[in-house]
């Protein structure tokens, strides 16, 4: 319960004692359970079964055909370094385009040599779809236990629906590892849930099972994606900002740690990849080419040229860096942990030099916010007793956004006008209209990084003053005076 739940109280966070605290939080659960809706189960298979068939129409509508693409260049690369060549030397065949991940990433790549690209990416398919249902689980539930919603039916649910959104369905497709680098960076987010409570931790005898429910562990998530893709290194920055300083320490411990072992195991291609791969953003593909959805591919396309401005385009990605990580910060201060998540994600797709749209994951949690904003803002004009007007449109603004977003990134504008400047063409070609399409998808972004709120109190990342038990090696009783705050 406690790797779940996010606060849905209307106080700040922090406020109030302990006992209090446990006595609000177990008040909730009752109430929740005891107006938890009861659906058939018939019903509740044909709510399932129907959002399988959206999901399943909207690939198959607005979806494109993938073949495992990049799995099968991840594949290549394997065979060609267990093979004794130079892992950035590789260049798939027919293509302009090698391995650009880092050493440890290849590391962890190294098994599906042993198989075919076909079900290496199959394998990756079964993995990312469980990441991605456990990070809905992660989302959800705190959300079904506040509205009285069926669990497992609204997980269920949100996952065709979820899978059909153009960067899940675009990183299975491809054979992509976006969904595996969400969780991790998910994962840091139930560590911060967990060291909210120190009832568990302070109640059971195991060394490990004490260390988990510290959550002392934050950070590990982050560190590993990091070292497997660079990007994720900006929650590193933002923890910094934000003075989580535990959780900077061990993300920047464990992503070192990580390049650190790549290093030792293959040290020629770590020297080659931090000396001059790195710096090799166009290896990828020119900034241009319509799926690249960040503010590089927005800008290089309205100067109908194949590589972005670069003074411009570092002027505007700082200036939407400083917007990102002060809005994620004051999330984080008032008590929406999720929310300030959400917001560096988006801000490290928009800044990235390279975004293509299956990197775009952080829209299925901006999604849970704005819905779950419109919801409250109901229930406060309902507990208000606003009427008419002010109960029907309370909530409408973010409810709308949350449906928007959904359904742009649904049927994906972009592949409506895809221009290629090397062939002859001109990102001008299809008029206001197309240019629109065609960048909808960053367009979309940087709005809901000006526009996305946060949910006071709903989910913070730290507990109550004086409530907080240390992790130590040892079992420390409830109620005991050594608290302090992770």
């Amino acid at each position: 319960m406690s790797i779940l739940s996010a606060s849905g109280g209307r106080g700040s966070p922090g406020e109030g004692s302990t006992g209090q605290t446990s006595r609000t939080t177990a008040a909730r659960v009752r109430t929740a359970s005891q107006r938890r809706r009861r659906i058939g189960l018939k019903t509740q298979v044909w709510l399932v079964l129907a959002a399988i068939a959206i999901g399943a129409v909207a690939v198959k509508v607005f979806g494109r055909p993938y073949k495992f693409f990049d799995m099968w260049i991840y594949h290549g690369a394997m065979e060609w370094w267990t093979n004794g060549g130079e892992l950035y030397e590789f260049i798939a065949p027919t293509t302009t385009l090698g391995y650009t991940y880092p050493p440890f990433a290849a590391l962890t790549m190294l098994p599906i040599a042993a198989l075919s690209s076909h079900v290496a990416g199959w394998i990756n398919v079964v993995l990312s779809v469980i990441a991605l249902g456990v990070v809905l689980v992660v989302l959800l539930v705190p959300l079904a236990d506040r509205y009285g919603w069926p669990r497992g039916l609204t997980v269920a649910i949100a996952l065709p629906l979820a899978l059909a959104l153009e960067p899940n369905r675009e990183t299975l497709g491809f054979g992509q590892v976006n969904l595996l680098l969400f969780l991790l960076v998910m994962a840091d987010l139930v560590a911060m849930r967990l060291r909210r409570d120190p009832r568990p931790m302070a109640l059971t005898r195991s060394t490990v099972r004490r260390f988990w429910y510290s959550g002392a562990w934050a950070g590990v998530g982050v560190g590993l994606a990091t070292a497997i893709k660079l990007t994720p290194g900006l929650f590193i920055l933002y923890y910094l900002v934000a003075r989580q300083r535990r959780a900077a320490l061990v993300a920047s411990l464990t992503a070192g740690g990580a390049t650190a072992v790549a290093w030792v195991l293959a040290p020629r291609e770590s020297l080659t990849y931090f000396t001059s791969m790195v710096w090799q953003t166009d290896r990828v593909g020119a900034a241009d080419f319509t799926p690249n959805q960040a503010l590089s591919g927005l800008l290089a396309r309205l100067y109908d040229q194949p590589e972005r401005p670069g003074l411009l385009w570092f002027s505007f990605a700082a200036l939407c860096l400083a917007l990102g990580l002060s809005r994620a910060v004051a999330a984080h201060k008032e008590g929406d942990e999720l929310a300030a998540f959400t917001l560096v994600g988006l801000t490290a797709a928009v800044i990235s030099p390279i975004s293509w749209t299956h990197h775009l994951v952080f829209v299925v949690p901006a999604i849970v916010v704005l819905g779950d904003a419109a919801l409250r803002r109901r229930a406060a004009a309902q507990r208000l007793g606003l009427g008419g007007a002010g109960f029907t449109f309370a909530g409408l603004r973010y409810a709308a956004m949350a449906f928007s977003v959904f359904v742009v990134f649904l049927i994906s504008p972009v592949w409506w006008v895809h221009h290629r400047l090397d062939r002859g063409g001109s990102h001008y070609d299809s008029g206001l209209w197309g240019l629109l399409a065609e960048n909808s998808l960053i367009l979309v972004l940087i709005l809901l990084l000006v526009l996305m709120p946060w949910r006071p109190g709903a989910d913070p990342a730290f507990p109550p003053p004086g409530s907080r038990a240390r992790f130590t090696f040892t079992r420390v009783e409830q109620g005991a005076p050594d608290h302090a705050q992770a």
